[in-house]
């Protein structure tokens, strides 16, 4: 479905000139943007954005600031914050279609579905950032993944000006990525998921989630006890936002969990094997994937293993977080990742992919 929305004068306040923009990633990391503006309706993100283009200028939409690392120099161009708000709900027989604008804080959204007792994303609890990033990273934890819940999504066509919308089978929707990462393409407006209504979750199929809910794999539990047991877990690993624990000042999991295919896969765990010993137990998931966070501890690099001038370390609670200890900078977040990547690489021949989008910086 295809519409073409006529360009009007952008209503959003005047854009602010050197906004810093730490102070809208979770990192606390990045430098001024030379023109700053805060979009509040799905319009204002339209016109905001077909300006800058129409224009010519450098654009930067900016979320949550979640899953981003911005360089220290900051962004030569326009910047459209998504501050969108609203959320629908529709019943139809046995589930829910949750309607949900881009701006929405992605938590805030997973805790009105389950005051209203509405299952399928319960196990996405706590998790940093906005509503519509979820689509394009395909964000998952605990067993749990959005593409298993999704509709459709509402997005702008930059190069065509129109808003379209796209079914989750139209959005290649693979393990934290979709047609829409990794390029500049389109910009999600809202999103729309399907809920079940009983009040139970979704078939629990974490190990550790099932563990600390004493429950078997596959069984379905109040929604309200898998999101409490789900943010504890979290917060254990310094995974929830915290302006006071420098643990949690971080991208999340910084490196993807590295998928392998064969023959890739078989040298790799020969190599590992090789260096950890026959009877220790690798850490192996369906299609390939391997556990990051093993390989880097296994790789000489722990909880807390410091950064340049320690302004920088791996998180205490979590070895996939990279965290800035309050004075860091991007630079210095970067020399650590380097570091670590180049360190499992050596040692076990794997090579970590970065999730953030690194925006005028590079690994």
């Amino acid at each position: 479905m295809n519409r073409r929305l006529p360009l009007t004068p952008v209503t959003t306040s005047r854009p602010a000139i050197g906004t810093h923009l730490s102070g809208y990633t979770t990192l606390r990391l990045g430098g001024p943007a030379a023109r700053f503006i805060e979009a509040t309706s799905a319009r204002e993100v339209v016109d905001a954005v077909c300006a800058a283009d129409a224009a010519g200028e450098p654009l930067l939409v900016l979320g949550g600031g979640s899953n981003v690392l911005v360089a220290d120099k900051g962004f030569d161009g326009t910047v459209v914050h998504i501050a969108s708000k609203g959320v629908g709900m529709d019943s139809t027989s046995g589930s829910v279609q949750l309607t949900a604008e881009a701006g929405e804080s992605w938590d805030s959204v997973v805790e009105q579905t389950v005051r209203a007792g509405l299952g399928g994303i319960e196990c996405l609890s706590g998790i940093p950032g906005l509503v519509g990033a979820t689509p394009v990273q395909n964000v998952g934890a605990y067993g749990v993944e959005v593409s298993e819940v999704l509709v459709s999504v509402d997005l702008l066509d930059r190069a065509s000006g129109e808003v379209r919308t796209l079914t989750a089978d139209q959005l290649g929707l693979a393990y934290r990525t979709s047609v829409l990462k990794g390029t500049d393409r389109a910009v999600v407006l809202r999103v729309r998921f399907q809920l079940a209504d009983s009040g139970l979750s979704a078939p629990i199929r974490y190990a550790e989630l099932a563990n600390t809910l004493g429950v078997a794999p596959g069984e379905r539990v109040p929604v309200a006890h898998v999101r409490q047991s789900v943010l504890d877990l979290r917060r254990g690993k310094g995974m929830v936002l915290d302006p006071d624990d420098h643990d949690t000042w971080s991208a999340g999991s910084f490196f993807t969990n590295p998928v392998l295919p064969e023959p890739h896969l078989t040298e790799a765990l020969a190599r590992i094997r090789a260096q950890v010993g026959p009877d220790v137990r690798i850490p192996q998931y369906p299609g390939g994937k391997l556990s990051a966070a093993w390989l880097i501890e296994r790789a000489g690099f722990p909880k807390g293993h410091p950064g340049p001038g320690n302004r920088v370390a791996l998180s205490h609670s979590h070895t996939l977080a990279l965290t800035n200890r309050g004075d860091g900078t991007t630079d210095d977040l970067l020399s650590l990742a380097r570091e670590v990547r180049d360190g499992v690489d050596q040692v076990f021949g794997v090579e970590l992919a970065a999730e953030p989008v690194l925006v005028g910086c590079s690994m």
